[in-house]
Protein backbone atom coordinates (compact mmCIF):
# COMPACT_ATOMS: atom_id res chain seq x y z
CA UNK A 1 0.00 0.00 0.00
CA UNK A 2 1.09 3.52 -0.67
CA UNK A 3 2.45 5.84 1.75
CA UNK A 4 2.21 8.87 0.12
CA UNK A 5 -1.25 10.89 -0.46
CA UNK A 6 -0.05 11.55 -4.29
CA UNK A 7 0.63 8.11 -4.41
CA UNK A 8 -2.79 7.06 -2.43
CA UNK A 9 -4.83 9.25 -4.67
CA UNK A 10 -3.23 7.84 -7.79
CA UNK A 11 -4.25 4.78 -6.90
CA UNK A 12 -8.09 5.66 -6.08
CA UNK A 13 -8.05 7.25 -9.88
CA UNK A 14 -6.57 4.29 -11.18
CA UNK A 15 -8.87 2.20 -9.92
CA UNK A 16 -11.82 4.24 -10.84
CA UNK A 17 -10.52 4.46 -14.43
CA UNK A 18 -10.31 0.55 -14.66
CA UNK A 19 -13.80 0.43 -13.63
CA UNK A 20 -15.32 2.94 -15.96
CA UNK A 21 -13.03 1.40 -18.86
CA UNK A 22 -13.71 -2.53 -18.18
CA UNK A 23 -17.22 -1.25 -18.35
CA UNK A 24 -16.98 0.14 -21.63
CA UNK A 25 -14.92 -2.72 -23.12
CA UNK A 26 -17.22 -5.27 -21.63
CA UNK A 27 -20.71 -3.30 -23.31
CA UNK A 28 -18.29 -3.19 -26.62
CA UNK A 29 -17.39 -6.95 -26.89
CA UNK A 30 -21.04 -7.88 -25.89
CA UNK A 31 -22.15 -5.60 -28.71
CA UNK A 32 -19.42 -6.81 -30.97
CA UNK A 33 -20.53 -10.52 -30.28
CA UNK A 34 -24.48 -10.30 -31.14
CA UNK A 35 -23.39 -8.45 -34.32
CA UNK A 36 -21.02 -11.78 -35.38
CA UNK A 37 -23.75 -13.74 -34.64
CA UNK A 38 -26.25 -11.67 -36.69
CA UNK A 39 -23.77 -11.96 -39.65
CA UNK A 40 -23.11 -15.55 -39.38
CA UNK A 41 -26.42 -16.11 -39.47
CA UNK A 42 -27.17 -14.25 -42.41
CA UNK A 43 -29.41 -11.72 -41.05
CA UNK A 44 -27.96 -9.09 -42.97
CA UNK A 45 -30.65 -6.58 -42.48
CA UNK A 46 -30.85 -6.66 -38.55
CA UNK A 47 -26.90 -6.88 -39.03
CA UNK A 48 -27.11 -3.59 -40.42
CA UNK A 49 -29.23 -2.06 -38.28
CA UNK A 50 -26.83 -3.18 -35.27
CA UNK A 51 -23.64 -1.92 -36.78
CA UNK A 52 -23.79 1.84 -36.16
CA UNK A 53 -24.56 1.14 -32.59
CA UNK A 54 -21.11 -0.97 -32.67
CA UNK A 55 -19.01 1.56 -34.67
CA UNK A 56 -20.02 4.02 -32.20
CA UNK A 57 -19.28 2.46 -29.36
CA UNK A 58 -16.07 1.35 -30.88
CA UNK A 59 -14.93 5.00 -32.14
CA UNK A 60 -16.45 6.58 -28.12
CA UNK A 61 -13.58 3.82 -26.87
CA UNK A 62 -10.86 4.89 -29.15
CA UNK A 63 -11.40 9.03 -28.69
CA UNK A 64 -11.14 7.64 -24.60
CA UNK A 65 -8.47 5.66 -25.36
CA UNK A 66 -9.78 2.82 -23.93
CA UNK A 67 -8.99 0.78 -27.61
CA UNK A 68 -5.97 2.07 -29.88
CA UNK A 69 -7.13 3.93 -32.73
CA UNK A 70 -5.75 0.84 -34.97
CA UNK A 71 -7.84 -1.77 -32.74
CA UNK A 72 -10.79 0.15 -33.58
CA UNK A 73 -9.80 0.33 -37.10
CA UNK A 74 -9.13 -3.21 -37.77
CA UNK A 75 -12.23 -4.42 -35.75
CA UNK A 76 -14.28 -2.23 -37.90
CA UNK A 77 -12.66 -2.92 -41.15
CA UNK A 78 -13.22 -7.09 -40.17
CA UNK A 79 -16.98 -6.34 -39.58
CA UNK A 80 -17.51 -4.42 -42.71
CA UNK A 81 -15.72 -6.89 -44.85
CA UNK A 82 -18.24 -9.71 -43.56
CA UNK A 83 -21.17 -7.72 -43.52
CA UNK A 84 -20.43 -7.20 -47.43
CA UNK A 85 -20.18 -10.79 -48.10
Amino acid sequence: MPIIESAKKRMRQDQRRRTRNRAMQRRIETASRKLWQLIYQKKTEEAKKKLPEVINLMDRAASKGIWHKNKVARQKSRLMKRLIE
